[in-house]
């Protein structure tokens, strides 16, 4: 797809609170073409501009390239910048890389749950109310995903000791 058709659809995938500029958009094609992950396929003339769009297809490199991606698990697959976008592709992974994610983050959110709870108590004399309440908005924030957490973990283990029947032919 062109480039602005590849930015719409990666915006509604990753959700509102990530949207994707034209500024990191291009500059990520560019290399992505450099390193074969991707290829212009056509172009094509629009009736609004007189420049042909450029169209972009995947390579047989890109996609080994992001199934190794999608295979990694580390401390870089949980974190706050990685973390979405390896959500937004889960369709697309093992499950046992899925749980190992899915724990993996669930632990870092713990200890940095853990972490400003210890600190809130400390810095509540110390604050004032508006800092306080950014503070506790954290810490709900991240309870509240410590548990979506839990509850996606506890399903893909269902999941795993239940899988779905196999249609009979």
């Amino acid at each position: 797809m062109h480039g602005y058709e590849l930015r719409k659809r990666l915006n509604l995938m990753l959700g509102w609170g990530r949207v994707l500029s034209y500024g990191s958009l291009y500059p990520t094609l560019k290399k992505m073409l450099r390193g074969a992950l991707i290829e212009e396929a056509t172009t094509t003339l629009t009736p609004v501009s007189r420049r042909p769009r450029i169209v972009y297809q995947v390579t047989a490199a890109g996609t080994a390239e992001f199934e190794r991606l999608m295979s990694e698990v580390g401390p870089t697959a949980w974190e706050d910048d990685n973390f979405g976008i390896r959500f937004a592709f889960f369709g697309r992974t093992d499950m046992e890389i899925r749980l190992r994610v899915l724990e993996g983050r669930r632990t870092r959110l713990q200890e940095r749950l853990d972490r400003i709870q210890s600190q809130l108590s400390m810095t509540e004399q110390e604050v004032d109310r508006y800092s306080a309440e950014l503070q506790r908005h954290g810490v709900e924030s991240a309870e509240r995903e410590v548990q979506w957490l839990s509850d996606l973990i506890n399903a893909e283990r269902s999941q795993q000791a239940n899988p779905p029947a196999q249609p009979q032919n």
